[in-house]
C-alpha cells in the first residue's frame, strides 16, 4: 500500500495531529508532505490542500473523512477505524462530523496558537 498525506504545517492543530500520526506510524507506511510553505509538489490546488485534509492511497486522491480513513488504515492501532469507514454509512457520518469541525477549525486554530505562544 502506498499512502501520501498532505497537511498544513502552518496550522497548530494539524502539526499536533501529524506529530501523533508520525509516532503511531512505526512502520513508516505514510509519506507526510507539508504544503504550508508551498515548496512541495502539490497534486491539486495548494489552497484546496490547505482547506481540507487530503491523502493519496494507491493512486487514488481522497479528501476529508475518506483521507483520514486511509491514514488510519495505514496505522495498525487505528486500522479498525479505517476499515469501518469503508462502509458508506460510516463514511458519510465521519464526513458530516469533519465538515462541522471545519466550521470551528479557525477558532480552534486561534486558541491553539495562543497556547503555543503562552509561557508554560
Amino acid at each position: 500500500m502506498s499512502l501520501t498525506v498532505w497537511h498544513d504545517g502552518g496550522c497548530p492543530l494539524c502539526r499536533r495531529e501529524i506529530a501523533l500520526m508520525r509516532r503511531l506510524d512505526r512502520r513508516g507506511a505514510i509519506r507526510f508532505v507539508d504544503v504550508s510553505e508551498g515548496a512541495s509538489i502539490c497534486p491539486a490546488d495548494r489552497k484546496a490542500l490547505l482547506a481540507r485534509f487530503h491523502a493519496e492511497e494507491d493512486g487514488e486522491m481522497l479528501s476529508g473523512a475518506a483521507a483520514f480513513a486511509a491514514m488510519w488504515r495505514a496505522i495498525p492501532l487505528l486500522r479498525p477505524l479505517g476499515l469501518a469507514a469503508r462502509n458508506p454509512v460510516v463514511l458519510r457520518l465521519l464526513e458530516a462530523a469533519y465538515r462541522r469541525f471545519l466550521t470551528i477549525r479557525p477558532s480552534l486554530q486561534r486558541i491553539a496558537r495562543h497556547f503555543e505562544r503562552s509561557p508554560s
